[in-house]
């Protein structure tokens, strides 16, 4: 689905036709009216604004009359009516730590509020949009739910924090997040064990773990042989290790890169790696320095509606992120039938059960991350058998199922 606005955005199905809405004065009426706060919205190529975009288009398909409040992509401030979400962009400067990236100039958002008079202020982030609509939602006597995305990992590389101040510069970032964050009346992450990363940093409120969940119509596995996908993508036939997401410091792709010649000493195979991100050039150096230069492939951006093919092409799914809060590729991956090697850090061990769905490696063993590729690889039954069982734990995390237990929090903090 590609949002009708002059620049390129995630491609999907149009998805399911939209829920009727409930009988007005009814018990499960949802709010008429929602405003999502977010910093990060398409055509920023990030996990949030991903999930912030299908939060949207999802409430509205459900019946909500739905505003998001974000940067403006282009600069300068405007309002469009896209897929059924009415989206305000504010005026905006080039973020000048990140290449892409864009971040509105601070306002007071009291007028937007007023104007839109919302049931619920539901933000995706704590810094200029997230803060400036808690300050607004809070004047003007309109609850707040709060999603938190963040880690400050994420942020390191584009502030180019050295290292042996990344402790202290953590610190800073997480006591910000908490004295905004603890205005809301409810506040969300994707996992428990992001629920209990807040936890761990002094965050002293209920933090309840609500999945951004995945479409599993578009995610699932395809009965036609690999090839086929293979052959759409302009990928060569071989046995093939997929990476989906940013490429990225935090991804820690180096790993998956070095990975590859123990691999090769006893399999054929290759490693594809789908999306952008400012280490592509020193991988590919990498690459090319080990001898596997022409074994690893890189697509590029690849469109939302391309993704399932992405995943068709796969035999196994590696990700060796770190700072991972849920990981919807990784979720695609197992929805699409995909057994996953995947570092055992931060929430990937929620969705990887070791020996049932795929294996789990230490940060750092690269040794330990061919092992486990390489069995896979080297074994369809296993690799079916562990892509079966990870299909039945993505079931468990269907996109509509978040959204109405998002309504179902919009409802219990309205007023």
């Amino acid at each position: 689905m590609a949002l009708p606005v002059p620049v390129p955005l995630p491609v999907s199905d149009p998805g399911p036709a939209p829920a009727p809405a409930p009988e007005a004065g009814s018990s499960t009426t949802p709010p008429r009216r929602v405003l999502i706060g977010t910093d990060t919205y398409p055509p920023d190529v990030n996990g949030a604004s991903y999930f912030t975009h299908r939060l949207a288009r999802g409430l509205a398909r459900r019946g909500n009359d739905v505003h998001v409040v974000c940067a403006s992509d282009t600069g300068p401030a405007r309002t469009q009516l896209v897929d059924g979400v009415t989206v305000h962009r504010l005026r905006s400067a080039p973020l000048l730590v990140h290449p892409t990236m864009r971040v509105s100039v601070p306002a007071r958002l009291d007028g937007l509020v007023r104007a839109i008079d919302p049931d619920v202020v539901h933000v995706q982030g704590h810094f200029v949009v997230g803060r400036a609509a808690i300050s607004a939602a809070r004047r003007a006597g309109v609850p707040v739910v709060a999603t938190n995305h963040f880690m400050p990992d994420n942020l390191f590389q584009f502030a180019h924090v050295p290292g042996p101040l990344r402790t202290r510069a953590g610190d800073l970032a997480w006591r910000d997040f908490n004295r905004v964050f603890s205005r809301a009346d409810r506040i969300t992450t994707p996992t428990r064990i992001a629920a209990g990363l807040l936890a761990g940093k002094g965050f002293d409120r209920p933090v309840e773990p609500v999945s951004c969940g995945i479409d599993l119509g578009r995610f699932q596995p395809r009965a036609e042989p690999r090839r086929w996908a293979r052959k759409a993508l302009d990928l060569p036939d071989l046995p093939t290790v997929l990476f989906v997401g940013r490429l990225d410091e935090e991804k820690r792709l180096d790993e998956l890169v070095r990975a590859l010649p123990y691999i090769l000493n006893g399999t054929e195979a290759q490693v594809v790696l789908a999306g952008t991100g400012n280490r592509r050039a020193a991988l590919e150096k990498l690459a090319r320095r080990i001898g596997v230069g022409d074994h690893v492939v890189f697509l590029g951006f690849v469109p939302d509606g391309m993704l399932p093919d992405a995943y068709a092409a796969a035999d196994v799914f590696a990700m060796p992120g770190v700072a991972e809060l849920q990981s919807i590729a990784t979720l695609e991956a197992m929805a699409s039938g995909l057994p996953v090697v995947a570092a055992d850090a931060m929430a990937l061990p929620h969705l990887v059960r070791p020996g049932e769905n795929g294996h789990l490696y230490r940060p750092g063993d690269v040794r330990a991350l061919a092992g486990h590729l390489t069995a896979l690889l080297e074994s369809p039954g296993l690799r079916a058998a562990m892509g079966a069982a990870g299909r039945a734990i993505a079931l468990t995390h269907d996109h509509e199922a978040s959204l109405a237990r998002f309504e179902e929090i919009y409802r219990e903090v309205a007023r």
